[in-house]
């Protein structure tokens, strides 16, 4: 394998490997660009993956501590694990559930479409849908999303047809939704055997994502050097201003320095907080890229709420593709509804483990019991919705150290209005579907640990309003990218990889263009 010094100033690192990470790695590898991706975690292999849901979780997740505040209910059931992304090659990319919707145009201008709602750090993208969309189209055919190029959709399973019985009673519009999951073989993946486990890294490899298609191909290409185990402490920077070097822990517990021509974060949206607020100096004194004081801020999750019903007869839902059933007539910002911006219905289902643990955490004894034994004629709808920025959302570090001598991270959420009214009426929705299908008897879930976590480094059209340019380059520092959720400018309602993807291919050309003509 390709194997860089530590002394070359030539490199561009790349600190993750999920969605965005492993892909720009892979994108700059085929145009030729020297490339060391690092990755806090291991590399598995679909050998090591295991079809067990607690297991998988174990096995993959980042589960170093963090701690919450505020007024979210997460603060209150998942205090020390308030967010959740994957600590593997591959990021988050080992786990997802392959959902691929695209932003509407009005989402990327929220600012202009809303209008000023009070308390909110609302802005428009500093790009739009017409520019993001060849980009849209070549993530698509690369990830193999169904329902795009000629592939065929998912098949319905049994959670599905309950969906889809309760929304045509309803005369919404329901399909079983876009996935980069392979439904007949594509790019050399097989077809899924729809055994329900492709979020638990996927044994089969029929699912897109970067451990099985991005980081084989650029390493392949011999100008990728991947790093497993090598977690990035801090950031130097020259007396220019410019990234100059990432300072890593490996396996062994040694400390590396490894130089760098440019610099790429993309260790989800809390850990590229982190290590930019971690890597203070005199001339950043309150972290890197932190000027204007963003680096942390307008966190947004997405509203995320899953409705549990049981029905009379059984409806297995664990068996078949976990997501794959959608609704997108609540998508559109519609101000007749008492609040701003919109939000799909998906398809849920959890296996009996997860779904004790997150129906409501705290609730016991018989009533309890009574539902959860009617696993087997259960049946789950969730909503992914559009929350606010709000400038006091946000990463911050506290006083305790990590094992690497790392501030451990604190998130801070609190609830907005607008936030509140959506879900009170997701709910509603979600409930009155599954009561049009037949339900027996429906249960609210609360908030868990997302997995959709963004904007704590948005992008923005002025550096007064966030810490990235329109390519996700830092304002502040011409040679510093940032490649992961935390660069959207609003949330959406979308589940974001398909968003990541696309920009970090469009990232791939901008930083090409800017070597070839020297001013990277």
């Amino acid at each position: 394998m390709t194997a860089y010094s530590l002394d070359d100033d030539g490199v561009v690192v790349i600190i993750g490997s999920g969605a965005g990470g492993g892909t720009l790695a892979n994108e700059l590898a085929q145009r030729g660009i020297d490339v060391v991706l690092l990755e806090a975690g291991k590399h598995l292999t679909a050998e090591d993956f295991v079809n067990d849901e607690w297991g998988g979780y174990e096995m993959l997740s980042w589960l170093d501590k963090r701690t919450s505040s505020g007024t979210w209910r997460v603060a209150k059931d998942h205090p020390l694990t308030p967010s959740w992304s994957c600590q593997v090659v591959g990021g988050t990319t080992t786990h997802w559930s392959a959902c691929c919707y695209r932003f509407i145009a009005d989402e990327l201008r929220a600012k202009t479409v809303y209008g000023d709602i009070p308390g909110t750090t609302l802005i428009d993208w500093p790009l739009t849908l017409d520019e993001l969309n060849p980009y849209y189209d070549l993530a698509e055919a690369k990830m193999g999303v169904t329902r795009t190029n000629g592939l065929p959709a998912l098949p319905a399973n049994n959670n599905f047809k309950v969906m889809h019985a309760g929304a045509t009673a309803l005369g919404l519009n329901v399909s079983t939704g876009r996935h980069a999951i392979n439904t007949i073989p594509y790019d050399g993946r097989p077809a899924t055997i729809q055994d329900g486990f492709t979020i638990t890294g996927d044994k089969t490899g029929s699912r897109w994502s970067t451990l099985n298609v991005e980081i084989p191909r650029g390493l392949a290409t011999g100008k990728l050097e991947l790093r497993a185990q090598s977690r990035a402490v801090f950031i130097e920077h020259d007396a220019a201003g410019k990234a100059s070097a990432v300072l890593y822990v490996d396996a062994q517990g040694v400390t590396h320095r490894q130089k760098a021509r440019a610099v790429v974060l993309a260790g989800n949206c809390v850990e590229s907080s982190r290590l930019l607020l971690h890597s203070k100096s005199a001339r950043f004194p309150d972290g890197l890229a932190n000027g204007y004081g963003h680096v942390g801020r307008h966190y947004l999750r997405h509203l995320i709420q899953t409705v549990w019903s049981t029905f009379d007869k059984p409806v297995h839902m664990h068996r078949g593709e976990i997501m794959g059933g959608m609704i997108d007539d609540f998508v559109r910002h519609d101000p007749s509804r008492g609040y701003a911006g919109g939000f799909y219905i998906e398809m849920n289902s959890m296996g009996l483990p997860t779904t004790a643990a997150f129906m409501e955490p705290g609730w016991w004894g018989r009533d309890f019991a009574s539902v959860i034994e009617q696993y087997a004629n259960m049946a789950g709808i969730f909503m992914s919705g559009e929350d606010m920025p709000q400038a006091d959302n946000r990463v911050t570090l506290t006083d305790e150290l990590d094992a690497y001598g790392v501030p451990v991270a604190n998130i801070h959420y609190d609830d907005h209005p607008n936030d509140l009214k959506m879900r009170s009426h997701g709910y509603k929705v979600l409930t009155s579907i599954h009561k049009a299908a037949g339900a027996k008897r429906s249960v609210e879930a609360p908030a868990y640990p997302a997995s959709h976590n963004l904007g704590s480094n948005r992008m923005a059209g002025r550096a007064e309003d966030g810490v990235l340019d329109g390519h996700c380059r830092a304002w502040e520092v011409p040679n510093l990218f940032i490649a992961d959720g935390s660069n959207f400018a609003t949330g959406g309602a979308c589940n974001p990889t398909l968003t990541i993807v696309a920009l970090a291919i469009r990232q791939a050309d901008f930083m090409a263009r800017q070597m070839a003509a020297g001013e990277l």
